[in-house]
């Protein structure tokens, strides 16, 4: 759903200049000193980023979810940790406050959320508990009007920045599964709150993650979202269900940029007196490569569609998510070999796209979970 055609393509034109003429020149300074400097940190803010797909009456955009995933893949033609700073504000670190919070919470934090002001963060995911989410093991018990939350959160994302984190916690001792979870809204600098040490990763620097500790921290029962236990993890798979078609996007959009840097060293580079672009072994894995991202494109924008008019599309996003993320990876594999010798260098930049997309097969759902969604889904209908 395109709201407005050319207000949308003026949008996206004022991301991609952002994303080539500011964020692509400073890529390799991000990786070096891992931290996103302040002034960028200000620009997105003044364009808007922060708040792309959070209610206009609250000081957003109010994007569509086609909007969103068109500039998804736009800002993932640079290196993720960009994309991923302002991620958790317009996806997991907010939504579920815009799906199923009270009036009183979305007024409290939105439009903070929508300037940047503050950062949101989505703390699900517990040394045992990632993909069985249901078997999370952090509690929050009810002690008057308040809620004492303990257990430890795992691989957050933003929470070093986060002033603010949606938290799933178990809020019956007795019941069953996910019909125990309830969501809550939790404020950093709450006492009983803590931070791990940022964690060490493979790739995407200046994207930062760590474990969130609670210990006896006690939170006001009115920050528990929509004023309801028992529908946290509901709220949490309306949530990943956005989420996994904005990372497809971000995933295009990144194997757009890997195949761009590969197509144009192909052209320039020469061997037996030729462009190495003339050789059809390359062509083969330039064509590959075009082919794959057109079809992810093409699933992620009706899938996209889909959701805007109002469907179920929990299985879709399943399918653009496994598709678009796996192909990307196949993309950044082709491209170091395109580029060779010089793809294993850092100073070609291709070696860090490489593990960055790593990622993306992992979080919001591996691709071995979205393979069961699908799958679940087929057998329940029966039919395709």
């Amino acid at each position: 759903m395109i709201r407005d055609p050319e207000t949308q393509t003026l949008l996206e034109d004022s991301v991609r200049r952002f994303v080539r003429e500011v964020l692509v020149p400073i890529e390799d300074q991000v990786a070096q000193t891992d931290q996103i400097p302040p002034h960028i940190a200000q620009q997105m803010k003044d364009l808007g980023l922060f708040g792309l797909s959070l209610p206009e009456e609250y000081g957003g955009l109010g994007i569509t979810m086609e909007e969103e995933v068109r500039i998804a893949m736009e800002l993932g033609q640079t290196s993720p940790a960009f994309r991923s700073l302002i991620g958790t504000n317009n996806g997991i670190g907010s939504q579920g406050l815009v799906i199923d919070g009270t009036a009183e919470q979305k007024q409290r934090y939105l439009p903070r959320l929508a300037s940047g002001d503050l950062i949101g963060s989505f703390a699900l995911t517990e040394p045992e508990a990632g993909s069985d989410a249901a078997s999370l093991k952090t509690t929050a018990d009810k002690d008057g009007d308040m809620y004492v939350i303990n257990g430890t959160k795992r691989f957050i994302t933003n929470a070093p920045h986060a002033g603010i984190f949606t938290v799933m916690a178990r809020t019956s001792r007795t019941a069953k599964g996910a019909s125990a979870i309830s969501a809550f809204i939790v404020e950093a600098g709450t006492p009983g709150l803590s931070l791990g040490k940022i964690d060490k990763k493979m790739g995407q620097k200046g994207a930062h993650t760590c474990d969130v500790i609670f210990e006896n921290c006690r939170v006001p029962a009115a920050n528990l979202i929509g004023g309801k236990e028992g529908v946290g993890f509901k709220t949490a798979m309306k949530v990943l269900d956005k989420g996994r078609l904005h990372i497809s996007a971000v995933a295009i959009g990144c194997a757009k940029r890997m195949l761009r840097d590969a197509l144009h060293y192909a052209i320039q580079r020469k061997q037996f007196g030729h462009a190495i672009a003339e050789f059809q072994l390359i062509q083969g894995m330039l064509a590959d490569s075009k082919t794959e991202i057109y079809a992810a494109q093409c699933m992620v924008q009706d899938a996209a569609r889909r959701r805007d008019e109002g469907e179920n599309v929990s299985a879709l996003a399943s399918c653009a998510k496994y598709f678009s993320t796996e192909m990307c990876c196949r993309v950044a594999d082709r491209a170091v070999q395109i580029f060779g010798g010089a793809g294993y260098v850092a100073e070609y930049g291709i070696e860090r796209f490489y593990r960055d997309v790593r990622l993306f097969r992992l979080y919001e759902g591996t691709s071995q979970i979205q393979q069961i969604i699908i799958a679940k889904h087929l057998i329940k209908e029966g039919d395709v």
